[in-house]
Order: C-alpha cells, then sequence, then structure tokens
C-alpha cells in the first residue's frame, strides 16, 4: 500500500508524515486481499483552514482509498491534526469493515445465484 501526502497551508515535516505512515499503513492488512491488479494508494490531504484563526475547529485531515468497485472516504476537522489523523484512520476501519461485508455479501449473492442457474 502506498501513501500520498499533499499538506495545505502548513509545512509537511518529516516527523508528521512518519506519522501519517505510521497511524495508517496497519490498515494494508485489512485490504491486501482486494489489492487484485496492483497497488492500493491512499490520497491524503492534511490542511490547516485558515491562517488567522487558532481555536477551534483548525485542521482537517481527509483521505481518500480507491478499492474494487469503491472509493471510501474518510474526513475530519479537529483542534489537533494528529487528532484528526487519528480520527481519520478510525473512520476508515469501520469503511473497510462495511465494504467487506458488502463483497461477502455480493459474492454469497451471486454464487446463489450460479447455484440457481445449474
Amino acid at each position: 500500500m502506498k501513501i500520498n501526502v499533499k499538506a495545505t497551508n502548513l509545512d509537511l515535516t518529516p516527523s508528521l508524515n512518519i506519522y501519517i505512515e505510521k497511524k495508517l499503513m496497519p490498515l494494508a492488512k485489512f485490504i491486501k486481499r482486494f489489492d487484485i491488479v496492483g497497488e492500493v494508494e491512499i490520497w491524503v490531504e492534511v490542511a490547516r483552514t485558515t491562517k488567522h484563526h487558532h481555536k477551534g475547529q483548525v485542521f482537517r485531515a481527509e483521505a481518500d482509498l480507491s478499492l474494487p468497485g469503491r472509493i471510501l472516504r474518510a474526513e475530519e476537522e479537529l483542534p489537533d491534526l494528529r487528532a484528526a489523523i487519528d480520527a481519520v484512520k478510525d473512520k476508515f476501519r469501520l469503511e473497510i469493515k462495511k465494504y467487506k461485508t458488502w463483497t461477502l455479501e455480493k459474492n454469497r449473492h451471486d454464487t446463489s445465484k450460479n447455484r440457481d442457474l445449474k
């Protein structure tokens, strides 16, 4: 799994880049069986929403994960950038779980249809 990171209105420091990879790389074990065609990529954007505000929902983290048949998306705005990244990871975990359930039900439905035709 490859992680592509884009920073908007803030500096992408090496420690922040390492933190993002450390948090999102464990998701690879959940989606490795869907990586049929090629390498799965996650597109992550971290941003500071405004330059003049210092309180409130200042930081934004969003990510897109393209899988066969679906594009999973998670986004979060929080006062702390690392907390926003953690929240995106948790949302992705739930989205991947839903995707697995969807594919299993789809496969069961397709195989039961094939049995009826025989």
